[in-house]
């Protein structure tokens, strides 16, 4: 027989310790605190992107110097660089972009092993929940890009697809950086998920594949052409209820 669970004693029920029931309340107010002074510091920020990508990326990597290309291309093209504000990848980010014209933001996340903050960052916020972290992400996001990365790096990824998809928040670009890395995932997607039809065809159309910082601005510019970067009354209200 497979295992099972044993049933309370008669007349109780299961629940946390008297002792943790505070702690439990009080992490609603952690939660809140971290949801208020993300709104209040980047309420000013925006236009911005969003950029993902590894920690765990050396300096000497050509990754690191291709990202932080990008995020001189973006700050000198008018946007806030928005990242999680660690080594890697992030740091070659915030990098480029605090050398720019425009402000390097850093999501930073607390972790049980610490990963050590960036040194470029010139609006910088500290998150333990990385559901509120996440939300901050998306807030004022014209665009996401998507740097080669890890588990973390493909939450997020997937993560902002999901909400597109399912139309949680409003359709931006989502830029994959790096064709040679991310062929066989999309391979794997067009074989598996369409192949059995878990996603739709026009869900392929959700992201595109670039290779220099040229070719984004082109894709993220080209998206707004016909509207801007001001939010619609329908957008602010679908990013109310995130």
């Amino acid at each position: 027989m497979p295992p099972t669970i044993d049933p309370p004693p008669s007349g109780k029920r299961p629940g946390l310790p008297v002792e943790d029931t505070g702690q439990e309340a009080w992490k609603i107010f952690r939660i809140m605190a971290e949801f208020v002074e993300g709104f209040e510091k980047l309420s000013g920020v925006g236009p911005s992107v969003s950029v993902f990508g590894s920690a765990r990326i050396p300096a000497e990597h050509p990754y690191y110097r291709l990202a932080e290309r990008i995020g001189r291309a973006l700050s000198d093209a008018g946007f806030a660089v928005v990242t999680g504000g660690g080594p890697g990848l992030m740091e070659a980010v915030s990098r480029g972009a605090q050398s720019g014209r425009s402000p390097s933001v850093g999501l930073n996340i607390q972790l049980p092993e610490r990963e050590p903050r960036n040194a470029y960052q010139d609006v910088s916020l500290a998150f333990r929940h990385f559901f509120a972290r996440k939300v901050m992400f998306v807030q004022s996001a014209a665009a996401f890009v998507v740097l080669p990365g890890g588990f973390g790096t493909l939450d997020e990824c997937f993560e902002i697809l999901t909400l597109i998809q399912t139309g949680k928040t409003r359709r931006v670009p989502v830029l994959l950086v790096g064709g040679e890395f991310w062929a066989g995932l999309l391979e794997w997607i067009d074989a598996r998920l369409l192949g059995l039809g878990t996603i739709a065809p026009e869900d392929r159309a959700l992201y595109a594949v670039v290779d220099d910082p040229e070719a984004l601005l082109e894709r993220i510019f080209a998206h707004y052409h016909d509207r801007g970067f001001a939010l619609t009354t329908r957008e602010r209200r679908m990013l109310f209820e995130l």
